[in-house]
């Protein structure tokens, strides 16, 4: 069969819906065995798809058997033949051969064609949502901006392009998180999931890496990799501590996150809510990283470093220890996390005490 404006239409598929050729002609070659299937009560066939003649052609598939009766073992997929019959269409085929005869889907019922039309357009929508899983499994554990549709008790419900939406539940919200409808914002793709409708795209703002992605998206030489971060801890909502070093001996790594006037930190602030973010400095030696962790309080010295335990002991002033650890112990805690490092803290009268030398 012949068709010109049957290829016409396809290319307009491929064009419209970004398809690619090969997947549409596969969609289609499915409803043609459907169809086949519907008119004749067997899915022996072949569907051959010519482009350059603008020709689809279809081709009833029959297994040739000997003339003493079926046989059991042949391919189940093939509708049999005896070989007398086979001999009348074909007069030099063998057992076993497969006999095709050309089939005109004019023939088809309009049942059929209902079928074939059903076939390819669940391909399609297959298809579709195929691509989608793809285009969204790759922003797996990125950032990405989504626009507020809706809310109710429980969930801002977010667009996030390409007709996805999907729910921010309030329990993955900051505690200063309050949007309205149409409003732009940044979360997480901490998941995605192919469902029967469709991908399913879990977002959050809880997680650590998010403020990764933050610094990523709104400091340049985060991005560039200039500056990397090369250690997140975070109190989601609250503070976060994020240990930066330079790969360039003229770019200041804690400089660069800060900005001018702390114009690119009061930024990243604003997009977490207000959760504070405290900057230190990376360093490869241990007692630098260990007391640089646990800034804003001074150290004044880290001993009885373990390496491969990976504990050390920091000792801070007197009037700098309740700062070091930090209200119910957040500060220690964050830097712990931040460098994978177990601290331990004493003010100096309680290293004397205990005959530390420190």
């Amino acid at each position: 069969m012949v068709s010109k404006a049957f290829f016409e239409a396809l290319d307009a598929l491929v064009e419209e819906r970004d398809f690619s050729y090969d997947q549409i002609v596969d969609g289609f070659i499915k409803g043609m065995h459907a169809a086949f299937k519907k008119t004749k009560g067997h899915s022996s066939c072949r569907v051959e798809v010519n482009r350059e003649k603008n020709e689809i052609l279809i081709f009833e598939q029959q297994l040739v058997v000997p003339d003493e009766g079926f046989d059991l073992e042949a391919d189940p997929k093939y509708k049999q033949i005896k070989l007398s019959e086979a001999r009348k269409i074909r007069k030099r085929i063998k057992v076993g051969e497969l006999l095709e005869e050309a089939i005109n889907p004019k023939e088809f019922s309009q049942a059929a064609v209902q079928n074939l039309k059903n076939v390819l357009n669940q391909n399609l929508k297959t298809i579709e949502k195929d691509k989608l899983y793809e285009f969204f499994k790759q922003k797996e554990k990125e950032m990405i901006v989504g626009r507020v549709i809706g809310e109710d008790e429980n969930y801002y419900r977010l667009e996030l392009g390409r007709e996805v939406t999907t729910l921010l539940p309030k329990r993955e919200c900051l505690p200063n998180d309050k949007f309205v409808e149409g409003e732009s914002i940044k979360v997480f793709i901490s998941q995605v999931e192919m469902k029967s409708k469709g991908p399913k795209v879990l977002v959050t703002r809880l997680d650590k890496s998010f403020v990764t992605r933050l610094f990523e998206d709104l400091i340049p030489e985060v991005k560039d990799g200039i500056v990397e971060i090369m250690g997140v801890a975070r109190d989601a909502g609250d503070r976060a501590k994020i240990g930066v070093k330079s790969n360039d001996s003229n770019v200041d790594a804690i400089g660069s996150c800060v900005g001018p006037d702390g114009i690119r930190i009061k930024e990243i602030v604003r997009a977490l809510s207000g959760e504070k973010v405290d900057l230190f400095l990376w360093s490869e030696n241990e007692k630098d990283l260990i007391a640089n962790s646990l800034q804003p309080a001074d150290v004044i010295n880290v001993i009885n470093i373990d390496q491969s335990q990976k504990t050390a002991l920091a000792i801070v002033e007197d009037d700098k220890l309740s700062l070091a650890i930090g209200k119910g112990g957040q500060n220690v805690k964050l830097a712990v996390q931040a460098i994978g490092w177990k601290i331990d803290i004493k003010s100096v009268t309680m290293a004397n005490s205990e005959g530390i030398d420190y």
